[in-house]
């Protein structure tokens, strides 16, 4: 069965099927017009891709790494073979990103499949300096058997790339439920896993219900998710519940530091990426910052010029701003933004509704100075367009205003000061940090945040692990009795007062 967005499906590699449940229509949030429908994913149809799941990962742990990585590096190949214009127009109408960033974020997936295939290749287990002559003592990894992925509208196909690809290596199933919002986009992207074996990867739409029938199941055995803090708390008390493992990213409110020691032109292009890249809606966007005050004027001035610049309209014409991915993650923006003004924020960039994209999601990208700590925009993630600028005094209060936050994802500086780098490094209090070049990421490296924003790492070899559980093994290749094996000879014990004791 052939894909077509105006027909909700569901897919069961290497195929599409119809869905039963009855259709909900996909909304551009730039027109407000229909791109396609959706359903959720009828009971009937989740115990069937649990069916198909589960003898197929019986089989896949079965192969030895060498064939898995073969199978891997072939949906690599897939990826770098396909034509993914459609997925990319897809995306754009389902949640708004500009094309270029579409189509980027979904054709260049590739890396992390053959970064993984080759170390669940080469990382495979321990063996251990003996506790006994004669014996043969290791640590081997084994995977857990079903995983599920429960994804984010934000990077759909990145960050389920990331994860998928770290469960197969290790050995697992996979079952995708993606995010309503982009979820045409996802399951066309499910073309590219063809080549494996049957049943081994699905997609299965719905929302919550949909998830937590997943998690809830007693066929899956690992969870990655990736969202709100709410819905992360959720997720993981209900794995708890359960002893099952999972991979929480949580969002966060991430700042950025700007020193007395900034190059502050380099700084103000990067505070517009970092802050209004996909209008906001990265889980690691800067949105508090922290500017020490003799340059907090300068830098206010060159970061507006530039945020100025920026083209706000349809991520299918030439602009770096799009819409919100909906109305209420507009009017959550709006609600923290006019909080601050209310509260003696200024705006110096934004603010507002464009005028001229009344239609739609939009919201200007927006500059706030004359922020305070006790602000809810400093207390919440906002999640939108906006930059919430505080004054400081110095490094050292930057740091510590930095890591007054609940969340913990990333944080990043600029500074050319060398020892304002490693103490930043040190001090900051998030699991990644970033030092003149915000939001890069890298295969080999973990990805996750401490404190409300997350547990346990996507990427690197941690990322690996999060799949698959260790085993330990003693083997003793010629069989003997040992001494310490019961009964106890009677010279191990103790004489006290006519009775023997250990």
């Amino acid at each position: 069965m052939e894909f077509l967005p105006e027909r909700p499906t569901f897919f069961v590699n290497p195929g599409y099927h119809p869905m039963a449940g009855a259709p909900k229509p996909v909304i551009d949030p730039a027109t407000l017009e229909t791109v396609g429908a959706i359903s959720a994913a009828t009971d009937a149809e989740i115990e069937a891709t649990l069916d198909a799941a589960t003898h197929a990962q019986a089989m896949w742990k079965r192969l030895d790494a060498k064939s898995r990585a073969k199978h891997l590096h072939q949906v690599a190949n897939a990826i770098e073979q396909a034509d993914f214009t459609r997925c990319a127009e897809l995306m754009v109408r389902e949640m708004g990103k500009p094309y270029p960033e579409a189509i980027g974020e979904i054709a260049n997936c590739s890396a992390v499949f053959r970064y993984y295939a080759e170390m669940a290749r080469d990382e495979a287990g321990k063996i251990a300096g003996t506790t006994q002559a004669g014996s043969f003592q290791y640590a081997r990894y084994e995977p857990y058997g079903v995983s599920v992925h429960i994804m984010p509208y934000n990077f759909p196909v990145l960050l389920m790339c990331w994860t998928v690809a770290a469960s197969l290596a290790a050995g697992n199933a996979a079952i995708i439920k993606p995010a309503e919002a982009t979820t045409l986009s996802t399951l066309d992207y499910m073309d590219v896993f063809r080549s494996l074996p049957e049943g081994l990867v699905s997609c299965l739409p719905g929302g919550a219900a949909t998830a937590q029938a997943l998690i809830q199941s007693k066929r899956t055995h690992a969870v990655a998710f990736t969202g709100s803090v709410a819905a992360g708390r959720a997720v993981a008390v209900a794995c708890a519940e359960r002893m099952k493992p999972c991979v929480i990213e949580a969002g966060g409110s991430d700042p950025m530091i700007v020193s007395a020691h900034a190059p502050l032109d380099v700084a103000a292009a990067g505070a517009v990426t970092a802050a209004f890249h996909l209008s906001g809606q990265v889980c690691t966007s800067a949105e508090r910052f922290f500017v020490v005050d003799e340059v907090h004027d300068r830098f206010v001035d060159l970061f507006a010029e530039r945020t100025r610049a920026l083209r706000i309209g349809n991520g299918l014409d030439k602009s770096e701003i799009g819409p919100l991915v909906n109305e209420a993650a507009r009017a959550k923006v709006m609600r923290l933004v006019d909080d601050a003004i209310a509260s003696g924020a200024t705006a110096v960039t934004g603010g507002r509704i464009p005028p001229a994209h009344t239609i739609g999601w939009f919201y200007e990208p927006t500059i706030l100075t004359g922020v305070t700590p006790d602000m809810a925009i400093c207390r919440e993630e906002c999640f939108g367009p906006v930059a919430a600028i505080c004054r400081v005094k110095d490094f050292d209060e930057a740091i510590e205003r930095a890591n007054d936050s609940p969340f913990g994802l990333g944080a990043s500086i600029f500074t050319t000061d060398l020892a304002e780098a490693h103490e930043a490094a040190e001090r900051l209090e998030a699991g990644m940090v970033w030092i003149n070049n915000p939001l890069i990421d890298n295969d080999a490296l973990p990805f996750g945040g401490w404190k409300a924003s997350g547990l346990g790492r996507e990427l690197g070899r941690q990322g690996l692990d999060a799949f698959r559980r260790s085993k330990m093994v003693v083997i003793d290749h010629k069989p003997a009795i040992q001494e310490w094996w019961y009964p106890y000879p009677d010279s191990w014990f103790r004489e006290t007062g006519g009775r023997k004791h250990v």
